[in-house]
């Protein structure tokens, strides 16, 4: 259900900071248009630190009516609070998402074993399919392979978001989870080496730019025509590293009002892309023909 070009999409935001809805809407349709394999609403490209509970849960409610079924639609709604995950999780699940995503709690710093009980509370409360994300260079705890593998076993956990751009951790992974647990990429720049060694999909900050490219990499390595997919993304390369040059999603919502298909506005502390930034990113731009 889970597999393929997954876009961590980007919350559209008017000069006025609320939510820029028709902008959104029309990302969806295109990304539609263009393959996306998935949507990952209000995740950290989708500004989920500085969205209020409201907003939050609206962003996913028009994601889910929009794509209306065509393809998986997976909420954000990790928190370090297990409470406030639970809550999220129930909203997530009231607007009818495929699944939802939650990050390892950031912040205060849990053992493992508060990790594994964590997850294990937020999947006994609600009972749709949830993913964990481990992303350790923003959460300052790192997800170890044995306890994935002991959350595995729990029925509605069924997969991983593994952003440590850490290949070793996928064989690592491999041998301790259940049958059929989905392990994706966070890390673009490693995404198809990780795909290669058979991860599943990548959950994908450069499909926000380049939808159809990236779900071509996909389909092509799930098709075998691995060499086809590597000319591809060496082409995506500017863009897995570019994209990050400053905290996301400041460069990819910059790139994003480049090409016309939102304004690049952030809500605080987020700020505008360095203006020391613009020509290299300019110049990514055109070699990536984004517009």
């Amino acid at each position: 259900m889970f597999r393929g070009s997954m876009v961590a999409l980007v919350t559209p935001m008017k000069a006025d900071l609320s939510v820029d809805w028709q902008a959104l809407h029309n990302l969806v349709d295109w990304h539609l248009e263009k393959g996306t394999h998935a949507f990952v609403a209000v995740g950290t490209t989708g500004e989920s630190p500085t969205l209020s509970v409201e907003e939050h849960i609206e962003v996913i409610r028009r994601v889910v009516d929009q794509v209306a079924g065509r393809v998986p639609v997976i909420a954000g709604t990790g928190a370090n609070s297990t409470t406030e995950a639970i809550e999220l999780t129930q909203a997530a699940k009231y607007v009818k998402a495929d699944a939802c995503l939650l990050v390892t709690p950031y912040y205060n710093k849990p053992s493992q074993l508060g990790l594994y009980l964590h997850h294990e509370a937020v999947a006994k409360a609600v009972d749709i399919p949830q993913i964990l994300y481990n992303v350790p260079g923003r959460t300052a705890v790192d997800m170890k392979p044995q306890t994935v593998g002991r959350l595995s076993r729990i029925a509605n956990i069924v997969g991983i978001k593994e952003a440590t751009g850490d290949l070793a951790r996928l064989t690592h992974l491999k041998p301790l989870v259940s049958p059929g647990f989905m392990m994706v990429s966070g890390d673009d720049e490693t995404s198809f080496d990780f795909m290669k060694h058979g991860g599943h999909g990548t959950i994908s900050v450069t499909a926000n730019v380049a939808p159809a490219e990236v779900a071509r990499v996909c389909d092509l390595i799930q098709q075998g025509e691995l060499e086809a997919a590597k000319i591809i993304n060496d082409a995506l390369m500017p863009l897995h590293k570019g994209l990050f040059v400053e905290a996301n999603p400041i460069p990819v919502k910059w790139v994003l009002e480049q090409m016309g298909k939102c304004e690049g506005h952030l809500r605080l502390p987020l700020t505008p892309l360095d203006a020391k930034f613009h020509n290299q990113m300019s110049e990514m731009i055109r070699r990536c023909n984004l517009v």
